[in-house]
């Protein structure tokens, strides 16, 4: 690989700001917000809106559309 031509990788703190999930990982976003984390270290911190804690899909808490009843209407309206 050629030196100096990609960005450097390192540990970042992601933090979810709705529901205040935050979890450790390594990225090469850059952030001029730091954060303590549990280890005592201070890590870059990136705010994000949605993640896994707070995502429908994997909450469990999404809607199901009646698909069957809108299916049902257009055979009715549109089909013999």
């Amino acid at each position: 690989m050629k030196a100096g031509i990609h960005p450097e990788y390192k540990e970042v703190v992601f933090q979810d700001i709705s529901s205040d999930f935050s979890f450790l990982t390594r990225s090469t976003i850059k952030s001029k917000e730091t954060i303590k984390w549990e280890d005592g270290n201070e890590y870059p911190l990136v705010k994000v809106e949605i993640s896994s804690a707070s995502h429908p899909f994997y909450t469990g808490k999404h809607k199901v559309l009646d698909s069957g009843g809108r299916v049902d209407r257009f055979k009715k309206r549109y089909g013999k």
